[in-house]
C-alpha cells in the first residue's frame, strides 16, 4: 500500500500519459488504441511501472517496443505537465494481460 502522496502522483502520470497516448497514437502508437491501466511508483518516486492494454492494430510486442523506444520523449511530454515535481520518474512499460488472463479463465470456466 502505498502513500497517498504517490497515490496522487500515480493518478497523475496515468491521466497525462493517457492523453499523451490519445494526441499521438499514429506515432507513438503505430495506430493502436492504447489504455493507461495501472501506474505504480517506487516510494523513492524514482521509477514509474506502467502497464497498458493495446487494441485493434499492430502486435503488441510490436507497439510496446515502440513506445519503449519513445520513453525519453513520452517523459519529456509527461514532465512539462508536471511541474511542481522536482524530478519525474522513470517510465517502464508493461503489456497488462489481465484482461487475456480473464478471458481464458472464463472460457475454461464455462467449458465446464
Amino acid at each position: 500500500m502505498g502513500s497517498i502522496r504517490q497515490n496522487r502522483i500515480e493518478g497523475v502520470i496515468q491521466e497525462e500519459m493517457g492523453t499523451y497516448f490519445q494526441r499521438n497514437a499514429r506515432e507513438v502508437c503505430l495506430g493502436a488504441m492504447v489504455t493507461v491501466t495501472t501506474v505504480r511508483v517506487t516510494s523513492d518516486l524514482s521509477l514509474a511501472r506502467c502497464y497498458l492494454s493495446i487494441f485493434a492494430g499492430p502486435d503488441k510486442k510490436e507497439v510496446l517496443n515502440n513506445i519503449i523506444v519513445n520513453t525519453s520523449k513520452i517523459r519529456g511530454e509527461v514532465g512539462k505537465r508536471l511541474k511542481n515535481m522536482r524530478k519525474i520518474p522513470d517510465l517502464v512499460f508493461h503489456i497488462d494481460d489481465s484482461l487475456d488472463y480473464a478471458m481464458q479463465i472464463e472460457s475454461l470456466l464455462k467449458k465446464k
